[in-house]
């Protein structure tokens, strides 16, 4: 893609939440041990490559992944708040089975990932579809033609990567989005081309990742139902 913005997009590195599975959203939570080892393997990984900037997202585990990447690079992170993780209003830092039975209408409204729907008091995949793009645009915008390093989340990604497929945002995650994985695309005005996704080889000996698969969710809501 000629005279495109190569963008090299992080998720941030494990927390005790990732381990545990709960709906982390804008919980301000740091990086756990693993975590702390992930973001120094990416420092070493992208150690010699090309940058011309470092975003992350205000998020204490993404700036604590970013700080030894952007030091390897000698770039100071620039915080952008459009970049945060879905706010999941007051399910936030909550374990599944607690909200399953704690807000039992909103978990089975949740599962149907539908566009428009938000957890209570939190934010629906189209609004946050939007924060996100609008964010992406202007990192796109300050840097033509230029590398830039952006670490972020994983729902994050995920509204990314849909829009690189031209995928709509009704659905399960359709794409892996592992902790401290690197993704490479080039955006040149609207169009998003992917051309690398969730490379983990530079965590390869590391503890194998808690996985946050939906389509699973999906499968054993029904199957937990149908008992």
């Amino acid at each position: 893609m000629a005279g495109a913005t190569e963008l090299v997009l992080v998720r941030h590195g494990e927390t005790d939440m990732n381990r545990e599975l709960r709906f982390q959203g804008q919980v301000n939570v740091g990086l756990n041990a693993i975590g702390l080892a992930q973001a120094r393997r990416l420092a070493t990984r992208l150690a010699g490559e090309k940058a011309d900037a470092v975003y992350v997202s205000d998020l204490l585990r993404a700036v604590q992944t970013a700080e030894p990447i952007a030091e390897e690079l000698a770039l100071r992170p620039v915080a952008d708040s459009g970049l945060r993780e879905q706010a999941f209003g007051r399910v936030d830092g909550m374990r599944v089975d607690d909200i399953q039975r704690e807000h039992p209408g909103a978990w089975q409204a949740w599962l149907r990932f539908e566009q428009d729907f938000a957890m209570p008091e939190g934010e629906s995949t189209r609004a946050f579809h939007a924060r996100v793009m609008q964010a992406v645009q202007r990192v796109v915008a300050a840097h033509p033609l230029q590398t830039v390093v952006v670490v972020t989340h994983g729902g994050v990604l995920d509204m990314i990567y849909r829009t690189a497929r031209s995928l709509g945002l009704d659905g399960p995650r359709q794409s892996e989005i592992p902790n401290a994985g690197l993704n490479r695309i080039r955006v040149h005005e609207d169009a998003y081309e992917i051309v690398s996704w969730a490379d983990t080889r530079h965590l390869a000996d590391l503890p194998p990742q808690p996985v946050y698969d939906q389509r699973k969710l999906v499968d054993s809501e029904a199957s937990r139902t149908a008992a």
